[in-house]
């Protein structure tokens, strides 16, 4: 599968991943501020979370959702009150000094505020430090004592559950900034998900679609260890509290930028908006953009023996796939129906006219674009198995072994059930996402270096057996035996 030039070949660094790694005086210290400091600081940062609880617990009582009531004095004392509690909270917890930058605009001015990156739980701090609003999931709201502090700061809830759920959180949101200045500001982290700060991943649109000016925030966490970075792939929320609670200290940095006020362009374009705002974030941080989303976790994160090993071209794909299907309507039965239907085409080439007609969409320029990925020799024909191996490996990136059944299946001797050697390399090359596999050392090992031909269940077999199958039986550009290793060692550490 051919990429786009204008992407990246590889992503050097995997935003979801956060791998911790300490020095031995690090480990020592680790150690004795556990049976020393640890328990005293948790003892303290649970009880002031209990102790803020009655305080939101009373001023949501009988709160509208759809409705600010007027300012009174009882309210604005409870927020003096919480603030504080708060504030001692994380001083217990070692965010002792907390340094913050820029002013923030008046919500009259900005309603919203788009803060970056969003790598962790502590995030919570500048949430409680202005009790702005957030946009979260209607399941936090159940959490015990932390479900009603996140309740007394009005947050905008997404209702998963809900097909409709994505709309009726941008409405919301929209409605709630044009308010006026009536609603507390909405702070938004429009990544959607944690990385390790690494770059900045893609913006969701959803701050930038009422089109008003925004201000950026950023946060900085300039630790020596980085025991804040909550991930898809790393250590677990307890962990990373029992670490952050044994360093001396926590330090954190809230700066606010200039407004950003959009151009006219920009307010019927919120991907535009949102990315020229993550630009300008980016170079505050001085870190790099990264072509990723919270919707490519999945892929980029893929276990399995026959793991993905580059994903930038099937990221490629995946985004141009979603715009053609949404992903909703990619289930293992379509799947299986594609499949039988390029089986009996085998490799009967298909242009781009023939491929709209066998997934029965209309020609248009984002499937003239699919079709073009794979067109390996550029003669305008496809072989749609390829197509079918890209969107099982797309849509179950884990299950690599499904993928690779479903393959076999497109591709087998109807009399023999075996694939040709070739056929082969063709599906690991869309599989693991790289160009030119090269399958000696795997049939030498089979005893058959002359073979041409193998079944799915002696390949299966043969995997099952050598874990590291891909990196010591099969060769292609950019294998890792073939660059330099890395220590692994994360920015921060």
């Amino acid at each position: 599968m051919k990429s786009s030039n204008s992407r990246p070949s590889r992503v050097a660094t995997n935003p979801f991943v956060h791998e911790l790694k300490f020095t031995i005086p690090q480990a020592i210290q680790i150690g004795l501020m556990s049976v020393t400091v640890f328990p005293v600081r948790l003892l303290l940062v649970a009880s002031l979370m209990l102790l803020a609880w009655p305080f939101a617990f009373v001023a949501s009582l009988g709160r509208s959702d759809f409705v600010v009531e007027p300012p009174s004095w009882w309210m604005s004392a409870i927020d003096l009150c919480l603030r504080v509690i708060m504030r001692a909270m994380w001083f217990c917890g070692g965010f002792h000094w907390i340094k913050v930058k820029g002013q923030r605009a008046a919500p009259t001015e900005v309603p919203i505020l788009a803060v970056a990156p969003h790598s962790s739980y502590f995030d919570a701090i500048p949430v409680t430090l202005t009790m702005c609003s957030i946009v979260g999931k209607l399941e936090s709201r159940s959490i015990p004592v932390w479900g009603t502090l996140i309740s007394y700061v009005r947050p905008v809830f997404v209702f998963r559950s809900d097909q409709d759920s994505r709309r009726k959180t941008v409405e919301e949101i929209k409605r709630r900034a044009l308010s006026g200045g009536a609603w507390p500001q909405i702070m938004i982290f429009p990544e959607g998900t944690c990385t390790n700060r690494s770059g900045l991943i893609l913006f969701k649109p959803g701050a930038f679609i009422p089109g008003l000016p925004v201000q950026p925030v950023v946060l900085r966490y300039p630790n020596a260890l980085d025991t804040i970075s909550w991930t898809w792939q790393g250590p677990g929320a307890f962990k990373l509290l029992w670490l952050t609670l044994c360093q001396p200290h926590n330090p954190l940095e809230i700066e606010y930028l200039p407004v950003y006020t959009p151009s006219d362009a920009e307010r019927g374009d919120p991907a535009l908006f949102a990315n020229n705002v993550r630009k300008l974030m980016a170079r505050a941080l001085q870190l790099p953009l990264t072509d990723l989303s919270f919707d490519d976790r999945e892929i980029s994160l893929s276990r399995g023996p026959l793991r993905i090993h580059d994903y930038s071209g099937l990221l490629e794909f995946n985004r141009l796939a979603c715009r053609l299907r949404p992903r909703a309507g990619r289930t293992d039965k379509v799947l299986e129906e594609q499949a039988r239907r390029a089986r009996k085409l085998q490799a009967d080439g298909l242009s781009a006219e023939d491929f709209a007609q066998f997934l029965d969409l209309p020609l248009t320029d984002t499937l003239a674009r699919v079709h073009s990925l794979f067109d390996q020799r550029g003669d305008g024909l496809i072989d749609a198995r390829l197509y079918v191996i890209a969107l099982s490996t797309a849509h179950r990136p884990s299950q690599s072994l499904e993928t690779l059944k479903l393959a076999f299946e497109m591709y087998e001797n109807e009399e023999t059930g075996d694939v040709l050697r070739r056929d082969l390399a063709a599906i690991l090359e869309i599989m693991l996402g790289v160009k030119n596999v090269e399958l000696s050392s795997l049939f030498s090992s089979l005893k058959g270096p002359h073979r041409a031909t193998i079944t799915y269940d002696e390949l299966c077999h043969f995997i099952e057996h050598h874990p590291s199958f891909v990196e010591d039986y099969l060769n292609f550009e950019n294998h890792p035996r073939h660059r330099p290793k890395s220590n692994g060692r994360h920015k921060d550490d």
